[in-house]
């Protein structure tokens, strides 16, 4: 090599230097950038999968409603699997937020096959269950295992599963951006992380493209009339967000005591959901309607219709908290918005707003005071109703969220910023703490 080419090598890597010490965050946003299309075409291509067999397993139920009978069966070999199998997994969103906070070993990828098989035979058999659950432990358990292969560390594992949270939300309801503030979120109540805000906006929108492109398509909603922005309708959206923020209340601690009883009634896991099963098959042929079943999308649809009964989202809360309690698999996402849409096209008899702008209101102001996500259940709000509605959908989250105190379905949830006083010096303490 030349003197002059040698002083041209130096010169290169001299400006090369400078140049990332000008732009710190380049060396960042490469890693992440690759990291996150590979997270995004894995758990975009996962959910896309998911999406196809929950809407056969949906179909093929409604066609075939003798094989609703055989959920407790279905139910004692969900519960088999994950008590002989599954012990290191069975805990679901909570092993991922859990790992957030205190990143141990990697999760096992067998949750992904489990938590899918799973959650496809509660649905093929007449659990009610939704879907969210499934894409997020899917979403987690694929990417984890991209942390051997990129050497990523303690602080990055953490953002490595808020990326995959942020990508399987965000691809399954077909919201990348409420995905991303969704992993941002979840984990800390009150607080929102902004080290990992690139990779979970990344991985969502990527893995949401990607989805798209095995051309799976998410449920629309329309609300037909939004009312101009004066004082009554904002004071009428408050005291929606009052009954929403309560109903999540009532739902995070109905399913942890539901929970609780099924454990101490009956202390060989098996058989929790064959009884949750029978319960479920009983109340079906008894009431001759699987109209509180499964995900209930057409019910939710509804909703944006006309006004709907007020037990709709009573009785829906019952299904769903009896199926997930018992221990079958899926999530509680979708059921939320059942009974957040029902409740708020219900509320409409006695609130003087549009039934469809309340049911659009419920939809994501009862998920986000049973899971502390505000932001992010107004984000979702927009992206699928539209920003007319946006500050009607803000005021009703932001009151639930509130109203709803320091309950979660998800117990491994941590204080980050408390809501009221009572809380105020209880500073990162898990949701469980206070069952």
């Amino acid at each position: 090599m030349s003197k002059n080419q040698r002083t041209l090598g130096k010169k290169a890597i001299f400006h090369t230097h400078f140049f990332f010490r000008k732009f710190p965050a380049l060396p960042y946003i490469a890693k992440w950038l690759c990291i996150s299309i590979i997270v995004g075409i894995l758990v975009g291509t996962a959910s896309a999968g998911f999406l196809v067999s929950l809407e056969w397993a949906t179909h093929f139920r409604e066609n075939h409603l003798w094989m609703i009978a055989l959920l407790p069966l279905v139910g004692f070999l969900i519960g088999l699997l994950y008590y002989y199998w599954g012990k290191d997994v069975e805990a679901g969103n909570n092993l991922l937020i859990d790992n957030i906070h205190d990143p141990k070993g990697i999760i096992p990828f067998k949750m992904a096959p489990f938590v899918y098989l799973g959650t496809i035979a509660t649905h093929l058999f007449g659990g009610s269950a939704g879907r969210e659950g499934t894409a997020l432990q899917m979403a987690g358990a694929i990417a984890d295992q991209l942390s051997t292969p990129f050497r990523l560390d303690r602080n990055e594992r953490k953002i490595l599963i808020i990326a995959a949270i942020a990508a399987g939300f965000g691809s399954v309801f077909g919201t990348p951006l409420a995905g991303a503030v969704f992993g941002l979120e979840v984990f800390l109540i009150g607080r929102i992380r902004y080290n990992a805000i690139f990779p979970a906006f990344a991985s969502a929108i990527l893995a949401d493209w990607m989805t798209s492109l095995w051309q799976v398509k998410h449920t629309r909603y329309h609300i037909d009339f939004i009312p101009k922005l004066e004082f009554l309708p904002v004071l009428y959206s408050i005291l929606a967000g009052v009954a929403f923020g309560i109903c999540a209340a009532i739902f995070s601690k109905l399913i942890h005591w539901a929970g609780s009883i099924f454990k101490s009634k009956i202390k060989y896991p098996p058989l929790r959901p064959v009884a949750g099963g029978i319960i479920v098959v009983l109340a079906v042929f008894a009431m001759g309607t699987t109209r509180y079943i499964g995900l209930g999308v057409p019910v939710i649809l509804e909703s944006f219709e006309k006004q709907l009964p007020f037990y709709d989202f009573a009785l829906k809360m019952i299904f769903t908290i009896i199926t997930l309690s018992a221990g079958f698999k899926g999530g509680e996402v979708t059921p939320l918005f059942f009974i957040g849409a029902t409740l708020g096209s219900a509320l409409s008899l006695w609130i003087p707003l549009p039934f469809g702008l309340l049911a659009g209101m419920g939809f994501v102001a009862v998920f986000a005071g049973a899971t502390n996500t505000p932001l992010a259940c107004m984000l979702m709000g927009i992206e699928l109703f539209g920003a007319e509605c946006g500050v009607y959908v803000a005021i009703a989250c932001v009151v639930s969220y509130l109203l709803s105190g320091h309950n979660s379905i998800y117990t491994k949830q941590k204080i980050g910023e408390a809501k009221n006083r009572r809380y105020a010096n209880q500073q990162d303490r898990s949701v469980s703490d206070f069952l």
